[in-house]
């Protein structure tokens, strides 16, 4: 292929797995996949950085395109085997701080942007925000007037400016994520069909966004 389109790469990713045990595998089979399609990028896991402050770490870094790229991999309750393979999802219901953690990942990525390159001098490109998910609730809009509005990533939302939460939202839902995120870009989102297994919660679907 040609350039680096992240839709290609999550289509022909789905083709051999349509399912992960972890994060940490989605991130490992991502890698893999980009590097087959594109053994010249460089690929980096796990990336460190520095954003006038300690060291944080990206997800992925294809050095030779200069794309970060930070990644989200949110499940609702499943098991089911696939290809020989038994995979036990959990329940990871805490959204509110799935979104929150989703945006600031996009934040991040804004901040190495305004800089144009890495702190050893490699030329920044794009980068990638993406999220998958079996989790409707995500993708779905929600109810109006709840504590993390805001925050809400479903499909057709638009996120800009600075987003905070309620002045309802309790303590324990806002710690360790109290500040408000504010974004620089405007991003319209729209959700991608991943996979789809024929079981309860075997609808997965991806958000990918880019920021340039």
């Amino acid at each position: 292929m040609t350039g680096f389109d992240i839709h290609f790469v999550l289509k022909r990713l789905a083709e051999e797995r349509p399912i992960f045990h972890s994060e940490a595998d989605f991130q490992f089979a991502l890698a893999q996949q980009i590097e087959t399609l594109i053994p010249e990028c460089g690929i980096r896991l796990e990336r460190p950085f520095s954003l006038d402050g300690p060291n944080r770490y990206l997800d992925l870094w294809l050095k030779t395109p200069g794309i970060a790229i930070e990644l989200k991999y949110r499940t609702r309750q499943l098991s089911i085997e696939h290809e020989g393979k038994r995979f036990s999802l959990k329940n990871q219901s805490a959204h509110d701080h799935g979104r929150y953690d989703f945006i600031a990942d996009i934040r991040r990525i804004e901040h190495i942007a305004a800089k144009r390159r890495m702190g050893d001098g490699y030329p920044f490109s794009r980068g990638y925000a993406v999220l998958l998910t079996n989790d409707h609730l995500y993708w779905k809009e929600g109810r109006k007037g709840t504590f993390d509005e805001a925050f809400r990533i479903h499909e057709g939302q638009t996120l800009k400016c600075t987003m905070a939460w309620s002045k309802r939202a309790s303590e324990g839902t806002t710690k360790k994520r109290e500040q408000p995120l504010s974004l620089s870009g405007s991003y319209e989102l729209h959700w991608e069909d991943y996979f789809e297994h024929s079981v309860v919660n075997g609808k997965f679907r991806y958000l990918a966004v880019r920021i340039p």
